[in-house]
């Protein structure tokens, strides 16, 4: 997982101007691997309807993954015949890779990609663009799961497809329906911020785009789709499922270790709502109250039978003490995590050692408790022992938040990430020479030292090849030809479909 910086923030949600004449709003790639029978019809038919229905100028880009059959024989010919129709030509396979590179270097503000197959609809690519035109959102995804999408498939498909997003719900709390349905849209200003942070070259490439997404805080448009399989999809299910299912346990480790730099990817101040403070209003209480609730609760009952397995082994007292510890250590993890979103691991021993504080009065006043059962009665019940464990537990539940909240994990933002300082917006890269501001009327900021600050908009891995056409150009020849983004990639990638 990749923790180098992000070239920058989120960018503020705001309406597309109007594109001059001739500059595409909207570039839709296809990525394709051996797929000369069916290339042709559907590309040809993805342009009638985009030249039929979408009223802004637009582009078709097929992203041929190193095919070794007539594929980029006919790409050419498509280019040739179609004026708004481009041929890349990538050396190495990989639906992510080829997403990453044609993305990189379109000039498009909107960017889409679908499968070659056209299995969705194709009147559901107007609704998918329009929010991120309009800047009401910032990706958008055709899901086959909604309540109105109309689905062909067999079982089978349908089986892994609902099993894998359940997956994502639990391990990575995703909050989308569908990951793996191909046909998605991104603003470009937003993939330019994201593409940096995604290591995944194939299949899983959408699917950790979205996570990092809605973890950065951006918004997913959904559109529900009608969606009929293709019988005759070179698909490898296996390999493909063993391979998406590294890919959540890499982000998963990674968004657990706080490695990913997504706190840098806070929106203008003000763009969220979350952004806003106001006046007299507590931030965050009641999500708070609802984590700390449910950590507590879970770990009462891990803290009631550790006391029980130990209270076989030895008295009351130690059995008690025992697994007070160890289920102290567990809660505070979890309520620095989960509760009060603390991630990293900067200051967790600290915490830990406040947390055991907390757990000597904890200790007090279960111990206390028990003595007093004790000095009642000479041989009480199990029962009873668990019962005045419970009530003792839950007066020093409320204390315990109170000393969290206030002593513990004072600074925690429950509301927003953690965000680093700003640079002056002169010091920032312009990720658009025409969208720039004039500089003579904004006074000289003082920047931070040359080898912090970025050299251009993309890291140096992500650099549109120099063979490439200049995208603020329009395009000199019908097929360009692109080198992978990332040498080091191997060949090993998964079949591109």
């Amino acid at each position: 997982m990749r923790t180098d910086s992000s070239p920058g923030s989120l960018p503020a949600r705001e309406h597309l101007p109007a594109a001059g004449a001739g500059t595409p709003v909207l570039d839709v790639v296809v990525p394709v691997y051996n797929e000369e029978k069916d290339l042709g019809p559907c590309v040809r038919r993805l342009h009638e309807h985009l030249s039929r229905t979408f009223p802004y100028a637009f582009r078709i880009t097929v992203a041929d993954n190193a095919s070794t059959d007539g594929t980029p024989r006919v790409a050419a010919g498509l280019a040739a015949d179609l004026g708004t129709v481009r041929s890349v030509r990538l050396e190495q396979k990989g639906r992510g890779r080829a997403l990453r590179t044609v993305w990189s270097a379109s000039d498009a503000p909107v960017l889409a990609y679908m499968d070659v197959d056209l299995s969705t609809d194709l009147n559901a690519l107007l609704p998918l663009v329009a929010p991120l035109i309009s800047g009401h959102s910032d990706l958008a995804i055709g899901s086959r799961l909604a309540r109105s999408s109309r689905v062909v498939r067999g079982a089978k498909r349908e089986f892994i497809s609902r099993t894998y997003n359940l997956i994502l719900r639990g391990s990575l709390q995703a909050r989308f329906s569908d990951a793996q349905c191909g046909f998605k849209a991104i603003r470009r200003d937003v993939a330019r911020v994201l593409l940096p942070l995604v290591e995944d070259t194939g299949w899983f490439f959408d699917t950790e785009m979205l996570v990092l997404a809605e973890r950065a805080g951006c918004r997913i448009h959904e559109v529900p789709v009608d969606w009929v399989d293709d019988p005759d999809s070179t698909v490898h299910i296996v390999r493909t499922a063993t391979e998406d299912l590294k890919g959540v346990w890499r982000v998963g480790k990674a968004l657990a270790t706080g490695s990913l730099p997504l706190d840098r990817l806070g929106r203008p101040f003000g763009d969220d709502p979350r952004d806003r403070e106001l006046s007299g209003v507590p931030q965050g209480l009641a999500r708070q109250l609802v984590g700390f609730c449910v950590v507590g609760a879970l770990s009462t009952l891990f803290y009631l039978l550790l006391y029980s397995g130990f209270r076989h082994f030895t008295g009351s007292q130690f059995a008690n003490a025992l697994a007070l510890l160890v289920s102290a250590l567990a809660n505070t993890a979890a309520n620095r995590r989960l509760t009060f979103g603390v991630r990293g691991r900067g200051g967790a021993v600290r915490h830990q050692a406040q947390g055991l504080v907390v757990f000597g009065i904890g200790l007090a006043l279960t111990s206390g408790s028990l003595a007093a059962l004790g000095a009642a009665s000479a041989d009480p019940d199990h029962s009873t022992e668990l019962a005045v464990l419970i009530a003792a537990n839950l007066a020093a539940t409320v204390l315990r938040f109170l000393l969290f909240r206030a002593w513990v994990f004072p600074d925690a933002e429950p509301t927003a990430p953690a965000r680093e300082p700003r640079l002056p917006e002169s010091c920032l890269p312009e990720s658009d020479p025409q969208e720039s501001r004039p500089q003579e009327s904004r006074p000289q900021e003082s920047c931070l030292p040359e080898s912090r600050l970025p050299e251009s908009p993309l890291p140096e891995t992500h650099r549109p090849d120099p063979h490439l056409p200049d995208p603020h150009r329009p395009w000199s020849d019908a097929t360009v030809r692109l080198q992978p983004v990332r040498p080091a990639d191997t060949d090993h990638s998964r079949d591109t479909r």
